[in-house]
């Protein structure tokens, strides 16, 4: 082995037992979180409605009816998923956190009610994005432990990669007739090679997500540095000193019916109405339900109802549509199904590989502990005869 190989074989191993256990944690709870719309449709029947053919209700009465219900809360955001499945609203409680109201949105009522942290794959994705810790530490760590992943991934294929052609086919497939140390051997490296460009994709859009800095670093990558991004994506702000010309109906109402005339294609749509955010009611229309990507978003003056501001989809830089489109990448669906599985079975990878290298480690360990056994013996024969001939 030559020195570079020795120092890239240093660093893997190294490397991955300092990010190995977070690796294997992020890894698992991925897979199970790629899943989560289908298992929880599957579980809970108030993830869906009856498609009636009716209008929705107004975004005012879902706030009117969750008032009731909350009196001293906050409905901040309120959001229509589609014809067959429930709207929801968000609700800022103050003290006690916030509450998920999901309603029927042809009919206002309400069908449940839950707090987020109680919610399974909330919990996993809170492992998934904090490891449980507070969130301004916990990114760090995952963060950390990711980009040591990802140099553990160019590592590896360095290490890996066969140098003759005719040892390749080898190299790539697994020998399952094999002892099981040889297969353990082949699945830590051939099952990593494979999956080491779509892990790669899930890293760095999970990062994207995590870190602003890599969101924007993409960002200017696809623009070619040629777009100002906060030009781009600063929100308006609705002058609270000119309160003049107040609208007839409420401002959701009209934002609502805005965007449902101008984006008629639109299966989901999510309304903002936190005066902490910028004193503006925005909408944002998605091309399908569940999908965060593909969106076209209107901000309004709060008191008024006038357009301040339009994000049309097809206006949108590469590097903005590239962006939004880092959950719907990351969590598999961006293709729908297929790219969920093929997102599932990468994260699965992921998470045995630093168990599978372990393993390799130990039995490496284990075989230099049994080559220094006879030596010692043969060592200590030497000595005995030469103690019993003089010589």
């Amino acid at each position: 082995m030559t020195n570079f190989k020795k120092v890239m074989l240093f660093c893997h191993r190294w490397l991955g037992f300092i990010s190995g256990l977070v690796v294997f944690i992020v890894s698992i709870t991925g897979c199970i979180f790629c899943f989560q719309d289908e298992i929880q449709d599957a579980m809970h029947s108030y993830r869906t409605v009856e498609n009636t053919g009716k209008p929705y209700v107004q975004p005012s009465q879902l706030v009117a009816t969750v008032k009731k219900a909350y009196p001293k809360g906050s409905p901040d955001y309120i959001y229509y998923f589609g014809t067959e499945r429930p709207a929801a609203v968000l609700v800022n409680t103050g003290k006690e956190g916030f509450d998920y109201v999901y309603l029927n949105p042809y009919t206002a009522r309400i069908t449940h009610h839950e707090k987020p942290q109680t919610n399974f794959f909330i919990i996993v994705e809170y492992i998934h994005l904090y490891l449980l810790l507070p969130p301004a530490i916990g990114k760090w760590v995952v963060g950390v432990a990711v980009i040591i992943f990802v140099v553990l991934m160019i590592t590896g294929i360095i290490l890996w990669w066969p140098k003759r052609k005719t040892d390749r086919k080898r190299s790539f497939t697994i020998k399952w007739g094999g002892r099981w140390r040889r297969v353990n051997y082949d699945l830590h490296n051939v099952l990593g090679f494979y999956a080491t460009s779509i892990a790669l994709i899930l890293a760095i859009t999970g990062l994207a997500i995590a870190f602003e800095p890599v969101s924007r670093a993409i960002y200017n990558m696809a623009n070619l540095g040629k777009v100002d991004y906060k030009t781009e994506v600063t929100e308006p702000k609705s002058d609270s000193l000119k309160q003049a010309g107040v609208a007839a109906k409420p401002v959701i109402d009209l934002a609502f019916a805005y965007a449902r005339k101008n984006v008629p294609q639109a299966e989901m749509f999510l309304i903002h109405n936190d005066p902490a955010v910028s004193g503006a009611i925005g909408v944002g229309a998605y091309a399908k339900s569940m999908h965060y990507s593909h969106a076209t978003g209107f901000e309004f003056d709060k008191y008024n109802g006038k357009l301040l501001k339009a994000y049309i989809y097809d206006k949108k830089s590469a590097g903005l549509k590239l962006n939004e489109m880092n959950y719907d990448i990351h969590v598999g669906q961006i293709f729908g199904l297929t790219t969920k599985i093929i997102a599932f079975l990468a994260s699965l990878i992921c998470a045995s590989l630093p168990v599978t290298g372990f393993i390799i480690w130990l039995g490496k360990r284990k075989k230099a502990k049994t080559k220094s056994k006879p030596t010692r013996a043969v060592s200590h024969r030497k000595t005995h005869r030469h103690l019993q001939t003089g010589q």
